[in-house]
């Protein structure tokens, strides 16, 4: 796969390889390899630092056991930055019960990061992250399939960026305000739910949306819903669109612009933890071979997907725009988005 991310100033894009390989009729073991190259400046570089380039790259192993109607998967994931390492365990469990039309997931995941900082040797964080998933998805009728999930997620330790900064007004400052490290709690408990449907129709195509509602204890409240429709054309192609509306409140303790450097105990100007909305519509198209099981390749596909992605911030403002303190205009974005990728099976 490539895929390729434009938007803030920032570009993202790289390269990915997934080999999955079943052994017997139980067990299949999976290797997948995942490149972001990362350049550019954000609103938040732009504001007080230089623009810049680094490399992530990703790699996570995984085993899937299926017995009967029982399928367990384990996965390691390593993500890797130059200030950077996260390190993550998955196992996840599901049943099928009642003729295959109910089936029972169960997940958990933990993780362990450790922060760094470019350019100064003796920063060194820790980060701790469990995920807890449950999700049950039910066959309606013959047409429609609904699923629920619920997912509870505690993360604790160093959980903001050391590059990030809040600002606070300063009459000594020529631009009325300065500059000083974001302060975040080190600890984080988050709750999501949503619920999923998909509705086939009669004529070779269907219906499908989400709905998620999230939650966590620093005071964010989000909520997201998409709708999509899939169509196949003849025997090889099939075209997804789809439109997703997002929007959220901010934490507890941001704000764009704090009356002094230590107002609060906990002091927070990251956009993403603002209030704000955003849009999306993307459609993908895809094209499949068949080749017959007794080929080497039994059957190969080409996949693309660009999705337009479009941000407003409520109580984000531009501190690049000349204007008076606290009045310059409010932030916003758009991005573009990516996904070329090319599947064989053989």
């Amino acid at each position: 796969m490539y895929h390729s991310y434009s938007g803030d100033g920032v570009s993202i894009d790289g390269p990915s390889i997934l080999l999955r390989k079943k052994a017997g009729n139980n067990w299949s073991f999976s290797a997948n390899y995942y490149v972001d190259a990362i350049s550019g400046a954000s609103i938040d570089v732009r504001a007080t630092a230089s623009p810049y380039k680094e490399e992530r790259t990703e790699t996570t192993v995984g085993v899937d056991y299926v017995q009967d109607k029982t399928l367990l998967n384990l996965s390691y994931t390593n993500s890797s930055e130059n200030d950077f390492e996260a390190n993550s365990f998955h196992v996840g469990i599901s049943q099928d019960f009642f003729g295959d039309l109910t089936t029972l997931s169960l997940s958990y995941s933990r993780g362990e990061d450790e922060v760094g900082k470019t350019g100064d040797a003796s920063f060194a964080e820790q980060a701790q992250r469990q995920k807890f998933g449950f999700g049950l998805t039910q066959v309606m009728t013959k047409n429609l399939i609904v699923g629920v999930n619920a997912e509870n997620v505690a993360d604790e330790g160093y959980l903001n960026n050391p590059y990030r900064s809040i600002r606070y007004l300063d009459p000594d400052s020529q631009k009325g305000f300065s500059f000083t490290t974001e302060v975040y709690p080190n600890t984080r408990v988050s709750n999501a739910f949503s619920v999923n449907a998909n509705y086939y129709l009669p004529y070779r195509a269907s219906i499908y949306g989400d709905m998620r509602y999230y939650s966590d204890t620093w005071g964010i409240e989000a909520f997201n819903a998409k709708l999509g429709y899939i169509h196949t054309f003849g025997a090889h192609w099939i075209v997804d669109v789809h439109l997703r509306h997002y929007q959220q409140d901010k934490a507890d303790f941001y704000q764009d612009l704090f009356r002094r450097a230590q107002e609060f105990n906990f002091m927070a100007r990251d956009k993403e933890l603002s209030t704000y909305a955003g849009v999306s519509a993307g459609a993908a198209v895809s094209y499949e071979w068949q080749f017959g099981q007794d080929k080497l390749v039994q059957k190969s596909s080409v996949n693309l997907e660009y999705d337009f992605l479009n941000f407003d911030y409520d109580d984000f403002r531009d501190v690049t725009d000349d204007a008076p303190v606290g009045e310059e205009a409010l932030f916003g974005f758009s991005a573009h988005v990516v996904r070329l990728y090319v599947s064989v099976w053989y």
